[in-house]
């Protein structure tokens, strides 16, 4: 079933659920009602029609799973959207935190045609702006093996590679601290018993939660 058959709704489940998968979580209706903010009973109709589509499997209390349709479908919507965010940031030099929600809304009504444009004027580009990966025209993605940096010791230096897309909020704050993709960043103590880690970035020292570091991905040097 081609994307452009499929409403707007439809699309962001297919996205959501793949992006839960992705993380390694069941796609359970409640996980599905909270990534897309809406009430359980919502997200239980909108699986149910889903699983009628052809674009996910669902059994009773073990959640959904994308079919191979459905993954396609989420992974076409995934390329629109990181390949907006990265000509966003690179052409039109919108800030981090500012490209997601602006891919939001053109996600759905990018062409195909000009989604090959874009991919060809920005030289064909890997990431996104926050560091995950975009889906390439058949649809792979280069799945390389990052690091949290509340794993690292004391000591080491790192390059930031990926942080969270979604919370405006968060990523202010983090490109104020210098921990966004491309920057060096050292750690420089570790808390034991889950304490805080203390990071240099930018020539300047900060302590951030371990929860936070933990879903920076990095590369040491």
């Amino acid at each position: 079933m081609p994307k452009q058959e499929l409403s707007e709704a439809i699309q962001d489940y297919l996205k959501e659920i793949y992006k839960l998968q992705a993380a390694g979580e069941r796609a359970t209706t409640s996980a599905i009602a909270r990534q897309m903010h809406v009430a359980q009973s919502s997200a239980t109709s909108m699986v149910k029609k889903l699983a009628v589509l052809g674009l996910v499997a669902h059994a009773p209390y073990r959640g959904a799973a994308l079919t191979e349709a459905g993954e396609r479908i989420a992974l076409e919507v995934i390329r629109h959207h990181r390949l907006l965010e990265q000509y966003l940031a690179e052409t039109l030099g919108l800030g981090i935190d500012a490209v997601h929600a602006e891919a939001d809304r053109l996600e759905h009504v990018l062409s195909e045609e000009l989604e090959e444009r874009i991919d060809a004027a920005l030289g064909f580009p890997t990431h996104d702006p926050h560091g995950d990966p975009i889906p390439s025209a058949d649809l792979e993605l280069d799945q390389r093996e990052l690091r949290g940096l509340d794993e690292l010791p004391a000591g080491t230096r790192a390059i930031v590679q990926r942080v969270p897309d979604s919370d405006r909020e968060l990523l202010r704050y983090l490109d104020e601290l210098g921990l966004v993709p491309g920057e060096l960043v050292e750690v420089i103590v570790s808390a034991p018993f889950a304490g805080p880690v203390s990071v240099r970035a930018r020539g300047t020292d900060h302590a951030i939660a371990r929860e936070l570091a933990a879903r920076i991905g990095v590369v040491p040097e």
